[in-house]
């Protein structure tokens, strides 16, 4: 038994074409290329606890694979492993994520690993990678820099958070707007002062997908007020 053998008896063409479409993989799309299999995410899960111990060297060929499902139960079992390591196995796991970030690449990938490894690593840590990611061609790198802060606003650290989110304001990809309205909007379920006054600093100039994000949860009222400063 293998851990391709066990991936590859769960595989479903037709879920496998849903999640083609859904990551969109065709020509042109921000995943084009990317292979499915068809797992859903509790059957990726189930694979990465029963294949938990699976060496480095084995988890290098999983996070190059050009199927999907496989990268993913690489980053799950490498976040759960991150968890349970001392210090000198969790370095050793953020260096192998650093020098195979290639196969991180695409939004479920980055939301697994960023918050659950990235975050927690660099909290203690110069963060100053992030900030290069932030500024990186790679839309991944990009997102990996935004939601890796999840972690540290968490832990009520906003600072790097709205530093970051403000580098990516005239960012162009509808993932980058999507992910830091996500994480202003958490900035604001712990401190929904400090997101507003970043939000009245840049409202007017953030992509409206973005502001959306950023202010999905506000009445109402305060949702109309901030759109229009979008429109002024």
């Amino acid at each position: 038994m293998t851990i391709h053998s066990e991936i590859s008896k769960l595989q479903s063409k037709p879920r496998a074409k849903v999640l083609q479409r859904f990551f969109k993989t065709g020509h042109g799309e921000y995943a084009e290329g990317d292979v499915f299999l068809g797992l859903t995410v509790g059957q990726s899960r189930a694979i990465a606890k029963q294949f938990k111990e699976l060496p480095l060297s084995e988890l290098t060929h999983l996070l190059s694979s050009p199927i999907h499902e496989e990268r993913l139960i690489s980053l799950i079992i490498l976040t759960q492993r991150y968890r349970k390591a001392d210090e000198k196995e969790q370095k050793k796991i953020f260096t192998f994520l650093i020098k195979n970030r290639k196969g991180i690449n695409n939004w479920d990938l980055v939301d697994t690993i960023a918050p659950a490894v990235f975050g927690p690593h660099l909290f203690d840590k110069d963060r100053v990678i992030l900030y290069k990611y932030a500024k990186s061609k790679n839309v991944w790198e990009r997102r990996i820099a935004i939601i890796s802060t999840f972690y540290f606003l968490r832990q009520h650290d906003y600072l790097d958070t709205l530093k970051i989110a403000e580098l990516l304001l005239q960012d162009e990809h509808d993932l980058i707007h999507k992910a830091v309205g996500w994480m202003l909007r958490e900035v604001g379920k712990r401190d929904v002062k400090t997101e507003k006054k970043f939000l009245n600093k840049h409202a007017a100039v953030m992509p409206r997908t973005m502001l959306r994000y950023a202010i999905e949860k506000f009445p109402e009222k305060e949702r109309l007020r901030y759109m229009k400063m979008k429109k002024a």
